[in-house]
């Protein structure tokens, strides 16, 4: 629904066509929009305390963390889709 939004469709028309509402469908999007760094999320109370350079680093840190998790989660499936497709585990693994 998501890319569906972004790729210029009308949220109220995808509502009728696939059943959830249009706002769980505008609330998908700015959640998806948060996490993946493209809206800011509404500062607490102790981040409107930082300068704006502080604010700038600690949104760039969390799109940096993101992208890190994300990247250790493709290698972690990749190691074990390699592990089951050729039967061994890899050096390090408990096997759990």
């Amino acid at each position: 629904m998501v890319e569906l939004v972004r790729a210029g469709r009308d949220p109220t028309d995808l509502a009728r066509e696939f059943e959830p509402s249009a706002q769980a469908i505008r609330n998908w999007v700015a959640e998806a929009d948060q996490q993946e760094g493209r809206r800011e999320v509404k500062p607490p109370a102790v981040e409107a305390a930082l300068s704006a350079n502080e604010r700038d680093e600690l949104l760039r840190l969390r799109r940096e963390n993101r992208q890190l998790k994300l990247e250790r989660d493709i290698l972690s499936r990749a190691t074990a889709w390699f592990a089951r497709e050729t039967g061994v585990l890899p050096s390090g693994s408990s096997g759990s």
